[in-house]
């Protein structure tokens, strides 16, 4: 069985899939599914078709790495999937086969630095709110009830006034309105 299936994307009409279909073809693949659709969209129904027709043992060949990933996270996640299966991936561009340790490891490394991007990210994204919060600003929504509206609603009850009328005044919720008057 084991097959080389391949899959070529545009991302506009304007632009042609003759280049990656003829690398394709030349690099043995018995089938190749084309589509034409931006890299970022999630649905790509010939992607999803082909995926349906790997079998352990295949191949997926891509003429480069973009062809197939949104981005470096979201093309590791897709490779990580295939390897589950027991499929391999081949990118033609980059000369990457997941199917060879040298290809394993290329891909184990664009994944290390993927994680460490991500760490980075995050370690940014815990000193900038704690420098805020250091500042006394905290993130999130503003509260919809304010220590001035409490008072104001609480005189309203106070004077007979409905609360789902209080809530209308206000422009909250009435489980908020509820929420504070507790």
């Amino acid at each position: 069985m084991n097959e080389l299936l391949g899959y070529a994307r545009v991302s506009t009409t304007d632009q042609l899939l003759d280049a990656q279909s003829d690398a394709l073809r030349a690099a043995g693949c018995s089938r190749i599914w084309t589509e034409t659709a931006s890299g970022a969209t999630t649905a790509r129904p010939q992607l999803t078709e082909l995926f349906s027709h790997l079998r352990a043992g295949d191949t997926l060949v891509v003429w480069r790495l973009d062809r197939l990933g949104r981005s470096l996270p979201h093309l590791l996640q897709t490779v990580e999937d295939l390897e589950a299966r027991g499929v391999g991936f081949r990118s033609l561009t980059e000369a990457i086969d997941t199917t060879t340790s040298g290809g394993r490891l290329i891909f184990s490394i664009f994944g290390a630095i993927a994680e460490f991007e991500r760490n980075l990210i995050r370690e940014r994204t815990q000193v900038g709110l704690a420098a805020a919060r250091a500042r006394g600003r905290t993130g999130g929504r503003p509260p919809k009830m304010t220590p001035n509206k409490i008072r104001q609603a609480k005189k309203m009850r106070d004077g007979g006034m409905a609360q789902r009328e209080i809530a209308e005044i206000l422009g909250v919720g009435r489980t908020t309105l509820y929420r504070h008057l507790k």
